[in-house]
């Protein structure tokens, strides 16, 4: 007679196939390569502002020819519409408009 074989939490231990969640010590591995930089010779933040001036200048240019046209439309109907506005308001434009004086 065997006796019962003890029943595992559901945790792999070292007689099984698959490891537990990328624990890879139990397996061999060829063919992975993986290459790194020294955290000395990284410079993330080098030349950010002198970067962002000279290169956001250039995007910021290259991008003029498309907002200029529709802001100088804008901004032109908006300063007709104040000077219309001011001069149907006054005594001048409601002679003009209604013909006669109340």
């Amino acid at each position: 007679m065997r006796p019962t074989a003890i029943r595992s939490d559901g945790m792999p231990g070292a007689k099984t196939y698959n490891p537990w969640w990328g624990d890879t010590r139990n397996l061999k591995q060829r063919g992975i390569i993986t290459y790194t930089i020294s955290p000395f010779r990284t410079r993330a933040a080098k030349n950010i502002f002198q970067d962002w001036l000279f290169n956001g200048y250039r995007r910021l240019a290259g991008q003029v020819p498309y907002w200029i046209v529709p802001f100088a439309i804008g901004y032109g109907t908006y300063a007709w519409a104040k000077r219309r506005d001011a001069w149907q308001n006054s005594k001048a434009g409601h002679l003009a408009l209604h013909g006669h004086e109340h």
